[in-house]
């Protein structure tokens, strides 16, 4: 009998800690639980906040696709540089400037919010008056290809006077950076 009760205490003690270990435990899923049921309510709160899609959200895409679809027939431009540059020429030639190409760059692609593109850069040095540059900028920016962009614009008096002064007369310089856009090229 005598090795019984230190069996018998032992037993006590190792149930003691095993039901120890389990209530600790099922406290701990219980306050896991409470936050976690917090949780769900903040988030089924904020999902309420979100409207639903409209009845018509199919049409609506089909629609969309389609524009999509016209709007890159028209992005196809003519891609030869010399034409480009000989089109910008002309423009300068029918508003009275005189523009002269520094510099180009060879088509290179770029990528534009996820979307690659090839570019060409030009630089331009124009000499006119004011209403003659304004015309050729304005000429510039409304015509083919409708993706050419104006990156940079500097312009001076070419006498050091005041830009605004005696606008009509006078020479002025801009010196341009022009970057035209188009879908990718194959290679």
């Amino acid at each position: 009998m005598k090795t019984h009760k230190p069996l018998i205490i032992i037993l006590i003690v190792a149930l003691l800690v095993v039901y120890f270990l389990i209530g600790r435990d099922y406290l701990e899923q219980r306050n896991q639980k409470e936050v976690l049921a917090g949780q769900i309510a903040e988030a089924t709160s904020v999902l309420a906040l979100i409207p639903l899609p409209p009845a018509d959200i199919d049409e609506q895409l089909a629609d969309a696709q389609d524009n999509l679809w016209e709007v890159q027939d028209t992005f196809t431009i003519d891609t030869n540089d010399t034409r480009i540059v000989n089109g910008i020429l002309r423009l300068a030639e029918e508003a009275g400037v005189i523009a002269i190409p520094l510099s180009t760059q060879p088509w290179t692609l770029e990528q534009v919010l996820d979307q690659d593109y090839s570019v060409f850069r030009i630089n331009l040095e124009v000499t006119g008056n004011y209403t003659q540059m304004v015309s050729f900028l304005y000429r510039l920016e409304n015509s083919d290809p409708r993706t050419l962009i104006l990156e940079q614009l500097t312009v001076e008096k070419a006498s050091g006077g005041l830009l605004l002064e005696n606008t009509v007369e006078g020479p002025i310089t801009a010196n341009i950076r022009i970057a035209i856009y188009a879908p990718p090229m194959e290679k």
